[in-house]
């Protein structure tokens, strides 16, 4: 009876992190989808952070709508500024949009330049490199996890799928621009780690989202704001209803996010989130051709990318005690 119910145990262990990297790629699927939409939207407004604003505007929205109908969502919200109040969580723990709002200011400022692939590639190498350290230190009190080769292995596999995508598009020239998106990679790590702290200490995942997007729309609207006084124009808002489900995307993504990344640690989870914005890029561009067209190097670094999830996901079995 003893052996039966140590194996069950060991199966149920084993499903776990099998779980949480399936919420980890449903994730980046949401991302991906997420900024097809927003890029649409900002094409239309020819106004890419404006774009963005109306995404976390509007997701900040539905959010307070889930508030009104939701007594566990309000009390999540209560328990997070109980613990900011009493000192218990540092409150810029609770900054992470902030964090988001860099991210998105980055691709304001190099996309147009660079493109999404080179671009992505600063934010992938960043990703990874800070992951194994904060995964390393564990943030903010995280359980710390230790860099074993799969995950080494794993992160080196990431960079290469996306070197190899890269420079099968012919886009190696002006390399350099990276390092801004970089930075943002670097930062991702830490807005993710923090956002599971946020969850942890109130134990809510929607207050953590609720967080993110209040923050992050205060970010947008004063970045729109100077670039308003700037001078910088947009195009009337679209019609199509379908250009205004970013903010919902993001709420998922995000709830995600922040429960998964104590399961994974950061640095798998950010492979697991890779993943799923690889595949459904490639998807999607199948699908919806936008000017990004699928070539026999997209497939590889998408394959690749895959493998590099399975690799950093190997952990090795635990040793039954002797009876």
């Amino acid at each position: 009876m003893r052996d039966q119910t140590t194996s069950a145990a060991d199966v149920a262990d084993h499903r776990r992190p099998l779980l949480w990297m399936a919420a980890a790629i449903v994730a980046g699927t949401g991302l991906a989808a997420q900024s097809r939409v927003n890029g649409e939207l900002g094409a239309r407004l020819e106004h890419g952070m404006l774009a963005a604003l109306v995404s976390f505007t509007v997701g900040l929205v539905l959010l307070g709508l889930l508030l009104l109908v939701w007594p566990g969502a309000r009390a999540g919200v209560r328990r997070l500024i109980g613990v900011i109040r009493d000192g218990s969580m540092p409150w810029w723990y609770a900054s992470t949009g902030l964090l988001g709002a860099f991210l998105v200011a980055t691709q304001g400022l190099v996309v147009g330049t660079t493109g999404v692939a080179l671009y992505t590639v600063g934010v992938v190498a960043g990703q990874t490199v800070s992951g194994l350290a904060v995964d390393r230190l564990g943030f903010g009190g995280l359980a710390r996890k230790p860099i074993t080769p799969p995950r080494v292995i794993g992160a080196l596999l990431a960079l290469v799928a996306v070197g190899i995508a890269l420079a099968g598009a012919g886009q190696l020239q002006g390399a350099w621009l990276v390092v801004l998106p970089f930075i943002a990679g670097l930062l991702q790590s830490v807005q993710q780690a923090l956002g599971g702290l946020v969850q942890r200490h109130s134990g809510s995942a929607i207050a953590q989202t609720v967080s993110n997007f209040l923050v992050g729309t205060v970010a947008l609207a004063l970045v729109v704001g100077v670039q308003a006084l700037a001078g910088v124009t947009a195009q009337p808002l679209p019609t199509e209803p379908w250009l205004y489900i970013g903010g919902v995307l993001g709420i998922i993504f995000i709830a995600l996010m922040s429960i998964a990344v104590h399961h994974l640690g950061v640095l798998t989870m950010g492979l697991g989130v890779i993943c799923g914005q690889v595949v459904t890029s490639l998807v999607l561009d199948l699908i919806v051709p936008a000017g990004h067209p699928v070539t026999v190097w997209s497939l590889i670094g998408a394959a690749l990318t895959i493998v590099a999830v399975g690799v950093s996901a190997i952990r090795r079995p635990r040793r039954r005690p002797r009876v």
